[in-house]
């Protein structure tokens, strides 16, 4: 069972929901609500999608909201896969010496299996202007009306809706759109979170980086140790935050970026094409290496971020709400599934499945995500100081020959310097394997349902090691099933596309009579064991679900647990009451308890 798809028509609109800009957060967005039969208008300051490759790492969450909205297979196709991204070099330059390297995004042996175990997707490298065409071509499918060239003027907000007045860059023509909502995708810069006066907290422009993309056929001396991420101890650039030059590659091994730091307070460096091709030949350790320099950038590190990300009907999100360096690829990730938190309340609010509550949940969930990920990216950056300080460069010959020598001398020196590595590649791994900042969000809000019979969470490491857990505020966790056609199917292959799902094990049955009495277009059963799309054969979600057979999961359109029943409900009469209450406790909204039920909701049982 679907969300029907037919468009939600209203006449005093012109649009539901007016979505202004079309990056990863925008078209995520304007996707989401499309695939759930809201109209949408999304504009863009811009002429066309992204021209850089700005964000490129892409997680496994992100991979499954996409799996979720059936982009997946064409992300992958134009995607570098997870086997080529991650022996991150440290070394004097890419033909140099060594001084370590750094397995990332899961893709070392050490963590591998971690990994694996906690999603049905892969970790994939997919640059901006590689993803946005994808999407924006989905959402133009999906029936997204969808604007280049296009500004937002001003907007006003009253109780029943958002008019916005929007400019045309290349006439000069205006138009005014009536929208139910209104939501703020449009950048670090956003017009529509000044103008809504969502308060930040940080600073910005702390550090700058020049990048300089080229294209260089690099392949022998990369495909051996293939990695997206190639970091140099090199006196040229050895200044700014991070103090080590970057080799980035957009397209193995052909087109690459090449970036290092430089102090805000000495104003951006202006560097000749020769200059810049000398610099690259010294980080590639070629000096006639032939290249073809095509596009060069300045961005500056920002710490900020929004503690509010709503006003009314305007919600904003991604890099409008959490601005940040792109330490732990933690941007575009963020971005999406701000996406996919907000769009299925806008949807549920528009068709009038829900009430006002529902969308103040948004903030209440995601903001703080906003300021873990600003955090986390900025210490990230800061952490190269304890790579730095491996690197004694004092000798008789140039800094990085005598960083090389000191850090490899059989001396007690030597020794020290070896242990103060290993403790700085330790530290790194809070940048380049860390899957609990990406998937350990357990969300607080009305539109998720505690459990007073579960203990408080223990984790061993928040930050490094994921934590699957069946909780409500937590994302269902992974498990293989068996489908209809005997094909492996992911439990959260039964969830979202804009619904709700309760789960169930095979002695579950009340639940499923509870589920179609209710006849909610919006909800959805499943007995996990007893069900031919979701046949349990590896006892995988037998292991993991942590609910007696009889019990029950709720489960939001994003994949997130909102209510659980842990003990056995065998009365279809109960099962109702108590869902039904769930449901509307968690919509906001106020329906009927049926006759001669007890309206309160009991605390769990054993199992």
């Amino acid at each position: 069972m679907s969300v029907p798809m037919d468009a939600v028509t209203d006449p005093q609109f012109d649009t539901d929901v007016l979505v202004v800009g079309a990056g990863p957060f925008g078209v995520t967005t304007a996707l989401a609500l499309a695939q759930q039969g809201v109209r949408v208008r999304m504009i863009s300051r811009a002429p066309w999608v992204a021209n850089t490759p700005r964000a490129h790492i892409t997680s496994q969450r992100t991979m499954e909201v996409w799996r979720d909205l059936g982009v997946e297979e064409r992300a992958k196709a134009v995607a570098t896969p997870w086997d080529q991204m991650g022996e991150g070099l440290l070394a004097v330059s890419l033909t140099g010496p060594e001084i370590a390297r750094m397995p990332s995004w899961g893709s070392g042996f050490a963590r591998h299996g971690d990994y694996v175990a906690h999603s049905p997707c892969d970790y994939l490298d997919i640059p901006q202007d590689r993803i946005e065409p994808v999407l924006v071509d989905a959402a133009g499918q999906a029936g997204v009306t969808i604007t280049y060239h296009t500004d937002l003027v001003s907007f006003e907000q009253d109780a029943d809706g958002v008019t916005a007045t929007l400019q045309n860059r290349l006439s000069g023509a205006e138009e005014i759109v009536r929208a139910q909502y209104l939501v703020g995708a449009d950048g670090a810069r956003s017009k529509v979170a000044e103008t809504i006066g969502l308060p930040f907290e940080g600073h910005v422009s702390r550090a700058g980086t020049i990048y300089t993309q080229f294209r260089a056929d690099l392949s022998e001396y990369v495909a051996h140790r293939p990695s997206i991420l190639n970091w140099f101890f090199n006196p040229g650039t050895a200044v700014g935050e991070i103090g080590l030059g970057l080799l980035r590659c957009t397209k193995p091994w052909n087109e690459w970026i090449c970036g290092w730091g430089f102090l805000v307070e000495d104003g951006v460096p202006e560097l000749s094409d020769a200059e810049v091709t000398a610099r690259i030949r010294e980080l590639v350790g070629v000096p006639d290496l032939e290249i073809d320099i095509f596009n060069r950038m300045i961005w500056y590190v920002n710490q900020q971020y929004a503690t509010t990300l709503s006003s009314g009907r305007v919600f904003c999100g991604g890099d409008a709400t959490h601005r940040h360096p792109p330490s732990s690829g933690l941007g575009l990730n963020t971005c999406v599934q701000d996406a996919h938190n907000l769009a299925w309340k806008l949807a549920y609010a528009v068709k009038g499945y829900a009430g006002p509550g529902l969308l103040e949940s948004y903030s209440a969930e995601r903001a703080p995500v906003g300021k873990q990920i600003v955090l986390r990216a900025n210490q990230s950056r800061l952490d190269y100081a304890a790579i730095r300080d491996c690197l004694d460069t004092s000798g008789d010959a140039d800094p990085a020959t005598n960083a090389i020598a000191n850090l490899q001398a059989p001396t007690e020196a030597g020794i020290a310097l070896r242990a103060k590595l290993e403790d700085a590649l330790q530290l790194k791994e809070y940048e380049w394997n860390a899957e609990g900042v990406e998937k350990n969000h357990r969300y607080v809000s009305t539109a998720v349902l505690p459990d007073p019979t579960q203990a408080p969470e223990a984790f061993e490491d928040p930050e490094l090691f994921h934590q699957p857990a069946v909780r409500p505020g937590a994302k269902l966790p992974h498990a293989w099933l068996v489908g209809a056609d005997g094909r492996r199917v992911s439990t959260l292959d039964l969830v979202g596309k804009g619904r709700f799902t309760l789960l169930s094990g095979p002695a579950g049955v009340a639940w499923r009579t509870a589920v179609d009495g209710l006849a909610e277009p919006w909800l959805d059963c499943v007995l996990i064991g007893a069900d031919d799309r979701a046949q349990d054969l590896y006892h995988d979600w037998y292991r993991k679900r942590e609910v007696h057979e009889a019990g029950a999961l709720l489960v939001r359109p994003d994949g997130v647990i909102a209510w659980r029943l842990p003990h056995a409900v065998w009365d279809s009469a109960e099962a109702t009451r108590l869902l039904r209450t769930a449901l509307d406790e968690v919509l906001d909204v106020n329906n009927p308890v049926p006759d001669g039920a007890d309206p309160s909701v009991p605390d769990g049982g054993d199992l």
